[in-house]
């Protein structure tokens, strides 16, 4: 049963600074974290939700607590404090974490008159891959968001997760041809496809539920 039970949700972009005033992102929305949280809500969870930059007021959710950040080192800063001083069933890994930082980092603003600007690109960490450090009893979800992929690729994609970050759920999920797909692992088995984020916040819902 969650009833009850404090569940820790991430969701929405993440941004990596460029210089003092320019940033690269990602095109995450937030929904599937609102979603899931309003699911687990109505279940009788306690929800924390870290939400990422965006415009998300005209949504107001109730009995939700919402933490707001914007760059990667805030929501890896916010992840480890919450899974550290909470005692959290559950963490769901929604937000679309940015893959990719500046080698070096860049104090002032880069000037706008410049010919060419040359960025090196370096792996950020893998924050998914620490969620089970943080107690073993802690059910961990991670997502894998293949945008074009099929019904094969997403399943391969997911299990590689799953085992490399060592999860309890992971949803693999694709936007091929502008229309939403997911599939659910746990290792053995595989729920889905799940053609709306409706309905796969409903299985996962009842996965996590299962396993607390």
């Amino acid at each position: 049963m969650v009833t009850k039970k404090s569940i820790l949700i991430t969701a929405g972009s993440t941004w990596i600074a460029l210089d003092k005033v320019r940033v690269i992102s990602n095109t995450a929305s937030g929904q599937t974290g609102f979603i899931l949280a309003d699911k687990f809500k109505k279940l009788g969870a306690k929800i924390t939700l870290l939400l990422g930059p965006g415009d998300f007021y005209s949504l107001k959710p109730q009995g939700i607590k919402i933490i707001r950040f914007k760059y990667f080192s805030e929501l890896e800063r916010l992840l480890k404090k919450e899974l550290e001083k909470n005692k959290y069933a559950a963490v769901i890994h929604a937000a679309a974490v940015s893959d990719y930082q500046p080698e070096k980092e860049i104090y002032h603003k880069v000037s706008s008159r410049l010919d060419s600007w040359k960025i090196n690109l370096v792996p950020t960490i893998k924050l998914v891959d620490n969620l089970k450090n943080y107690g073993p009893g802690l059910i961990s979800v991670g997502f894998k968001f293949e945008p074009d992929a099929g019904k094969s690729r997403l399943i391969e994609k997911g299990n590689k997760l799953l085992k490399q970050a060592d999860l309890d759920l992971v949803v693999a999920n694709s936007n091929k041809n502008k229309a939403y797909q997911s599939y659910i692992l746990d290792g053995k088995n595989k729920y889905g496809p799940f053609l709306s984020k409706r309905a796969m916040a409903g299985s996962l819902s009842k996965l996590v539920e299962k396993r607390l």
